[in-house]
């Protein structure tokens, strides 16, 4: 026999049994965003490596260990999308989406990086992602943050989802802590971590978000980067408190939050939860007003944030916070006792699915005696089996049987079903 061919590791299958759990999130992150005018976008999975190269930074994790990088048959280095915002940037600037315009965008899809599988984290995951251009005041990252706690409270995640919040400044404020920040962390060099070691030259405002203990001590003593802000981005960064404050979104100022990436400025967020175990961000995003034009489009003001939708499903999943109708579950399982049954009961089947639009409706397929039928409709985990033989054909009826309760079945007119149906669903 030939060996059987399994997925390839940290890129999962989403079996028909979870996919509800998937519509469910997106269709409410839909509902949200329609709420608030945001426009759906859809960029390829596969783009030209440069693109995150020149948008990540080339002495980022994500571009020198993570991406999944090929040439193709042109000898074009192509990589699958490690993260949305670079492919937004560039399909909005291509389609002229950004030329004197203000623009507020959502995606969601598949992206790619190769790190190592755990629990909530793959090396192909699902994102949903929010952009806007623009609008260059506090007031749309508020928007952000304010229809993010709406999300929450939608899901039933309102008391597990915590917001901290930070400033980081313009690239100039940050070019002179980023200075005053590294002479101070020299003195410590040989107690630093190997991660921070390397980031100490390449990116060193990465150091602060440290998880290791020993640099943790050493951060308590290193400059504050809200000593080093501008006027500017003070101003942004009070004026939007002042906002979070005015719509009642509670948050948490820390000073030690940055981004990972290289074209964020200003406003930086984070969602967190505690409810997964270990502390877990299960949103993050900021302000980048520098990347349209680091991508060769005309300078153009932007913020926007992510989220993991695999994370987020996994918290949902752990609080029990999945509502009881969502599943893939019938409602009504159709059957065909003998040969003379299987043309009316497809019919039957039919007739109930124009009249119950909003019902899911399962004819069986394949034959079978009467036990094994009704075992296929129980395992349906649908509500009510329809039950339609020789006999019923024949006085213009059909079985109604219950199969969650212990309630008799019934004889109904086939030309009153759809209206008793209507009333029991």
């Amino acid at each position: 026999m030939l060996a059987k061919i399994q997925a390839i590791r940290g890129m999962n299958d989403i079996l028909p049994e979870q996919t509800p759990v998937w519509q469910y999130v997106e269709s409410t992150v839909r509902q949200v965003l329609g709420q608030y005018g945001y426009q759906e976008i859809r960029m390829p999975v596969v783009e030209h490596t440069e693109l995150f190269k020149r948008s990540i930074g080339e002495v980022t994790d994500i571009v020198e260990k993570e991406m999944y990088t090929f040439d193709d048959r042109n000898g074009d280095s192509l990589t699958l999308r490690p993260e949305g915002t670079a492919g937004c940037v560039r399909a909005s600037e291509e389609h002229g989406l950004l030329f004197n315009q203000t623009r507020r965008l959502w995606y969601t899809g598949a992206m790619f990086r190769h790190e190592r599988p755990q629990k909530g984290r793959y090396r192909q995951f699902h994102q949903i992602g929010v952009e806007c251009f623009g609008m260059a005041g506090p007031d749309i990252d508020a928007e952000l943050l304010i229809l993010t706690a709406r999300l929450w409270k939608a899901l039933g995640l309102a008391d597990h989802a915590r917001l901290e919040i930070n400033s980081i400044g313009t690239s100039a404020s940050r070019k002179v802590y980023r200075e005053a920040l590294v002479q101070y962390l020299e003195q410590f060099r040989e107690q630093l971590d190997e991660d921070s070691k390397r980031r100490l030259s390449t990116n060193p405002l990465r150091i602060l978000d440290s998880k290791d203990p020993a640099t943790r001590d050493i951060l308590q003593g290193a400059p504050s980067l809200d000593d080093y802000l501008d006027d500017e981005s003070r101003q942004h960064y009070d004026q939007l408190k002042a906002m979070l404050d005015a719509a009642g979104v509670p948050y948490t100022e820390n000073p030690a939050l940055v981004r990972g990436l290289d074209y964020y400025g200003k406003t930086v967020f984070e969602w967190i939860t505690e409810s997964l175990g270990a502390q877990g961000t299960i949103c993050a995003g900021g302000r980048y007003d520098g990347l349209v034009e680091q991508l060769g489009g005309k300078s153009t003001v932007a913020v926007g944030f992510a989220m993991g939708l695999e994370r987020l499903i996994l918290l949902l999943e752990t609080l029990g916070l999945v509502p009881d109708h969502v599943n893939n579950q019938a409602d009504v399982y159709v059957t065909a006792m003998g040969e003379q049954a299987v043309v009316p009961a497809m019919a039957l089947a039919e007739t109930l699915r124009n009249e119950l639009p909003g019902a899911m409706v399962v004819s069986h397929c394949g034959g079978g005696s009467f036990k094994s039928q009704m075992k296929k409709a129980d395992r349906s985990g649908a509500r009510y089996a329809i039950i339609l033989g020789e006999n019923e054909i024949a006085q213009g009826t059909v079985g109604l049987k219950p199969l969650r309760d212990d309630e008799p079945q019934q004889d109904v007119a086939q030309a009153e079903l759809a209206g008793v149906l209507a009333g029991l669903l």
